[in-house]
């Protein structure tokens, strides 16, 4: 449908809801949901991209004196919020950010999704992702504030009565349909209040919009269950902590170029080429993939969670990466080391750039590793070659500066200011006392 007929259906769709307001959705450069609020009469002028806003507000975007900034909404991304009151309903648009020249902003996450995708369409290819996040369901304070108390002691694939967050968990599930998503599944994880919902493979654009939605619409259902929801990778030591697990492939003509069916494993050179260049940057993609101190809590050993740069063609959770043993049009690659706190914009922008690097140099991935590699002495994991993740967002950040192709797949500006703001959160970090300090050394010296 061209960006005209779009524009008059968007218009047509409201007013037949009687949409009352209409939410402009965009995020920052650390992957938080910003919004600004329009009453319907303001409708036609935002989907023109008239309507300009402060940039020098938002994190990483640009100084006071460049501050104008245009939204362009994306037609597509046009739903309900199903929470809001049906007597005055709201809608959402999910927009890029545009410069007053009319250029899209080097800033802007999705604008810098697009740009790399347009890469992969150049080779005649179309990325496609799926995506598995988790969260943890906490108490709030009779004041409600958030705490860390969990509301159930259920454990992985547990159902009602022990799995007390089961209702919210399914009412997040029925409002994520009702704004349009495809859901293969919902379960309890692991670690007590801790829930997974996976979302169904499609472009990664859309992906990465369902992603920032869907904790958008996690934490508002959850809040309105006086329950807090969080994406925090690891809130509760001694536990699991909550992953991301990403499913990619690359389409050609709508069929799965990551599918050979003459192969013996299945699996296509493309794909083979495609895995290679996601080794070969892990390590440089990985301050994006997990972009907290936080995230560093969960790449430990011992709690599922993987440490160890290899992959998998068989059953195999312990490498970085594994192929399911799916094939045809559902073979894929899944990355198990992203968490739910990372941007999906700039995380899906950086792994896409990385597996290309791997296409256009026909780069071969190392021999897969079948072995559980939690049990593998560090001798018999440098015999194999295989190196591990950074241990530290400061060590992630590192690499991250040592990879000029993930610098690339970011763009200049969007390194520049992510990398500052990360330096500073790890500063910020390293130079607190912490309670395990207090509790550990304070009456011992």
């Amino acid at each position: 449908m061209q960006e005209a007929a779009l524009k008059e259906e968007i218009l047509r769709r409201a007013r037949d809801l009687k949409v009352s307001f209409i939410r402009l959705q965009f995020t920052d450069i650390l992957g938080i949901f910003k919004n600004v609020a329009i009453p319907y009469s303001q409708l036609e002028k935002a989907l023109d991209g008239q309507l300009s806003f402060d940039g020098s507000a938002i994190e990483g975007f640009v100084r006071v004196e460049e501050s104008d900034m245009f939204l362009k909404p994306d037609p597509q991304t046009f739903t309900l919020l199903p929470w809001k009151p049906q007597e005055a309903p709201t809608a959402r648009l999910i927009c890029d950010i545009y410069n007053v020249d009319g250029t899209p902003f080097a800033g802007c996450p999705r604008c810098n999704l697009r740009r790399v995708l347009a890469q992969a369409a150049e080779l005649g290819l179309t990325y496609m992702v799926g995506a598995e996040p988790e969260f943890f369901l906490f108490h709030r304070t009779p004041e409600g504030q958030a705490t860390t108390q969990t509301h159930d002691q259920a454990s992985y694939f547990d159902l009602s009565p022990v799995d007390f967050g089961e209702n919210v968990r399914r009412d997040a599930v029925l409002t994520l349909r009702e704004m349009g998503f495809s859901i293969e599944s919902s379960h309890h994880e692991v670690a007590p209040g801790q829930h997974e919902i996976d979302l169904r493979y499609a472009d990664a654009l859309t992906m990465a919009d369902q992603i920032v939605t869907l904790r958008f619409a996690v934490r508002t259902v959850a809040y309105l269950n006086n329950l807090h929801a969080t994406f925090m990778p690891k809130p509760v030591f001694g536990v699991n902590g909550s992953g991301m697990h990403l499913h990619q492939s690359l389409f050609r003509d709508r069929e799965n170029a990551f599918y050979a069916p003459g192969a013996e494993d299945g699996l296509s050179i493309l794909a083979r080429q495609f895995i290679a260049g996601l080794i070969l940057h892990a390590r440089g993609y990985t301050a994006v993939t997990n972009p907290l101190v936080n995230s560093y809590k969960r790449l430990v050993p011992g709690y599922e969670a993987p440490v160890y740069i290899a992959w998998s063609d068989q059953q195999n959770r312990s490498p970085l990466l594994r192929v399911p043993a799916r094939r045809g049009e559902g073979t894929r690659v899944e990355l198990r080391s992203p968490d739910p706190s990372c941007n999906p914009y700039l995380a899906l922008a950086a792994m896409l750039q990385a597996g290309l690097d791997g296409v256009r140099r026909e780069l071969a991935p190392p021999p897969p590793v079948n072995r559980n590699i939690f049990r593998m002495t560090a001798k018999e994991r440098a015999e194999a070659g295989i190196r591990n993740l950074p241990a530290s967002l400061e060590e992630a950040l590192n690499a991250l500066f040592e990879d000029s192709l993930v610098q690339e797949a970011l763009g200049e500006h969007i390194f520049r200011n992510f990398l500052e703001a990360k330096k500073i959160e790890w500063d910020v970090y390293r130079s607190q006392v912490h309670p395990w300090e207090v509790e550990q050394y304070l009456t011992t010296f």
